[in-house]
């Protein structure tokens, strides 16, 4: 297993381009199952999650030739829809939260789909009764075995559509509806659908081969089935939680750096959030420029001069990846914050090893913490630490760059999972960090 030895508190200078969006790869790359028409993708990030779920689809027959840096093409016209019954499948679809989407588009296209229980980040409940709900919606039978946790979905007859109200604005389980619905007979509306960037894109992908979705941007989808999809091109949006951890590492190591290529149109609150904690950016061009903050940066209170609270929510609300981060930089900001995760009970859990690092952090429940910002008077102490998972363990490394000594962080598998060659674009920065 995996570690990372870092030399912390030292200011970085550079430039750093983000990965494709690791959340939007995953919806894309099942969505290729839905034609056996050729399929392009690009600007597909080079990290663990994804790289699982390509050989996932390898498995399963789809041709996969790989055209350059992050560029593919992908054909399924042989799908082995049998594979989904074989223990081989079994544990290479339970060690992945996202091969929950395969399941809308075999289903709409062969008329069934089977996947175990998925895995991922251990970060508290993580339902998908929405995906299921969806799929008896559209005319499929539901079958679960509790015995070695299996989920199916059956609809021979194929899928007709239906009108549907969501019990929650899921992203995945909103893609997975609506991948099964487009060729599904008749017409779809879902309403609270998800209506994230990366949703918005699958959509725009799906009517590029031939889809017919309207509604996109919104939390009223409405869909009209098609026989048939074909083929097309499609590129990744850029990562916008990584952009936001590039945004709170240049905070804590009061560093000056520019982030390329970021899509601005896309980031919604992201920027302000950051402003809300007193971070500079200047958006030049498609770039955010984030000057060395040698002076700090100071909370901004409510109107009413209560404490500012953070809290994640439904797009266009504030991602919840992202709070992670949000609370590592309170932890040096000059002013109080109280961060809320609505979404997740195990999300916040990680703080103790910012305590033990110095961080001034009251957890009061599973879902809100209280963080009394040092102001760089006291810089957080080096240790060693585990990454418990992605999200967790970005900002983990985030308070190593910025910690006084030389830190250890083990289980880096987790940050591999979402990050793509993090030691490597951080050296070229000038960060002091080694992969052992």
């Amino acid at each position: 297993m995996g570690i990372f030895k870092i030399e912390g508190g030292i200011s970085l200078k550079g430039d750093i381009t983000p990965q494709g969006a690791k959340n939007e790869a995953l919806q894309i790359l099942c969505a290729v199952l839905l034609t056996p028409e050729k399929v392009i993708i690009n600007n597909i990030p080079d990290i663990i999650d994804i790289n699982k779920l390509i050989t996932l689809l390898g498995n399963l027959g789809v041709k996969i030739q790989k055209t350059g840096s992050g560029s593919y093409t992908f054909q399924a016209d042989e799908v082995n829809i049998n594979y989904l019954e074989t223990e081989a499948f079994k544990k290479e679809g339970g060690s992945l939260r996202g091969s929950i989407m395969i399941v809308g588009p075999l289903l709409a296209r062969f008329g069934k789909g089977y996947i175990p229980k998925p895995g991922g980040d251990k970060i508290g409940r993580r339902r998908l009764d929405t995906h299921f709900e969806g799929f008896i919606n559209l005319g499929a039978k539901f079958r679960y075995n509790r015995e070695d946790h299996f989920y199916g979905v059956e609809a021979p007859k194929g899928l007709k559509g239906a009108d549907m109200l969501l019990d929650e604005a899921s992203v995945t389980g909103t893609a997975n509806i609506v991948m099964a619905a487009v060729l599904a007979k008749g017409k779809t509306t879902v309403y609270n659908a998800a209506c994230e960037p990366y949703l918005q894109q699958l959509c725009k992908m799906l009517n590029c081969m031939g889809a017919k979705i309207t509604g996109v941007g919104s939390n009223l989808l409405a869909i009209e089935g098609v026989e048939n999809l074909g083929g097309c091109e499609h590129r990744i949006l850029p990562d916008m939680i990584e952009i936001g951890s590039w945004i709170g590492l240049a905070a804590m190591t009061k560093s000056e750096i520019t982030i390329k290529d970021v899509s601005w149109d896309n980031l919604g609150v992201i920027p302000n959030t950051f402003r809300k904690l007193g971070i500079t950016l200047e958006r030049r061009g498609d770039d955010i420029y984030i000057p060395a903050h040698v002076d700090g940066y100071e909370v901004k209170t409510d109107i009413d001069g209560s404490i500012l609270t953070i809290a994640d929510a439904p797009w266009p609300g504030f991602t919840p990846d992202l709070l992670s981060i949000v609370l590592v930089v309170a932890t040096q900001a000059r002013g109080d914050i109280l961060i809320h995760q609505k979404m997740f009970e195990s999300r916040l859990f990680f703080v103790d090893k910012l305590i033990d690092m110095g961080a001034k952090i009251m957890l009061c429940d599973p879902h809100r913490a209280v963080v009394m910002g040092h102001d760089f008077k006291s810089q957080l102490k080096a240790t060693t630490m585990s990454s418990p998972d992605i999200r967790a363990g970005i900002s983990l490394l985030i308070a190593a760059l910025s910690a006084k000594g030389t830190s250890t962080i083990q289980n880096i598998e987790q940050i591999d999972r979402g990050y793509e060659r993090i030691d490597e674009r951080l050296r070229a920065i000038g960060a002091n960090i080694v992969r052992a």
